[in-house]
């Protein structure tokens, strides 16, 4: 495996690749890698075959964190992941510093207008105009065929691809489904800060989910009464508190009065001051 850490240097070996019509297949990610950036991996690979190009990039991009939010603490292993890729047979890791993606006088950024205000968008002010940023410069630098995101974060998925397809990127998105714990918790790097006590607590997204989906099961139910439902169910674990809860359709992203099966509920919830986010098909 090859590790980069320069824009020029991977430039260099993405402009190779395109000179030997080698596919190449991207995944983005922050590091701190657990099972569900390794499925993001094996979903690349199958995409582009044995003789195509894995590539990851391992980079925690300052610009869509908030000032309040956990950029100086979120969790780092270089090490780790680096091996992680490694293993999993990853071709190049790119892993730039914040100093070569962002330099002095940086001042140009991408935003989505449509599918970005919602949800996270509207809970993070400026997060989705940060992930659009820092995607179109890697698209740019690595030049990908196909890029693999997971369903966990759908929202993001949905704004990357209306950029690629309002910027041109020559791409194709593939979502790969969400990994789950088996209390059926998704997986996050953000885990490691919940305590023991934390982590069980952390299962009621999942339960969450799962009321809403059997809720619906015998028919529409309007979403305001059934968001209340939630909330309660959130309240019964003591350091849960919810951020927000929406349930949305899952092609144009807004929110809906009446929820029935097709609906897509999203949530974030607090757990102590470690903030998770989920979602799913109901």
């Amino acid at each position: 495996m090859l590790t980069v850490v320069t824009i020029s240097a991977m430039q260099r070996r993405a402009r190779q690749w395109q000179a030997r019509r080698i596919p190449v297949a991207f995944v983005p990610t922050m590091g701190c890698l657990h099972a569900g950036h390794l499925s993001l991996i094996e979903r690349a690979r199958q995409a582009v075959g044995r003789n195509g190009q894995v590539a990851v990039s391992l980079y925690v991009n300052p610009t869509q964190f908030g000032p309040k939010e956990d950029l100086a603490r979120y969790p780092r292993n270089f090490s780790r992941d680096k091996r992680l890729c490694r293993q999993a047979g990853v071709d190049v890791l790119f892993a730039p510093s914040d100093r070569e993606m962002y330099p002095a006088g940086f001042s140009t950024y991408v935003v989505e207008e449509r599918l970005s205000r919602g949800m996270e968008g509207a809970a993070r002010p400026g997060h989705f105009r940060g992930v659009a940023t820092v995607l179109a410069k890697l698209f740019h630098i690595i030049q990908p065929n196909v890029a693999v995101f997971g369903a966990k974060d759908f929202q993001q998925a949905a704004v990357v691809r209306q950029m690629v397809n309002d910027l041109c990127f020559p791409l194709k998105l593939i979502v790969a489904p969400t990994v789950r714990e088996p209390d059926g918790l998704a997986l996050s790097s953000r885990h490691k800060y919940l305590s023991p006590a934390q982590r069980r607590q952390a299962a009621i997204l999942w339960q969450a989910i799962q009321r809403a989906r059997a809720a619906v099961a015998s028919g529409p139910r309007p979403a305001a009464k059934l968001k209340e439902q939630l909330r309660a169910l959130i309240a019964t674990q003591p350091q849960a508190r919810p951020d927000y809860i929406e349930f949305f359709d899952p092609q144009t992203l807004l929110p809906v009065r009446q929820v029935r099966q097709g609906t897509r509920l999203a949530l974030a919830v607090f757990i102590g001051q470690t903030r998770l986010i989920d979602n799913a098909p109901l």
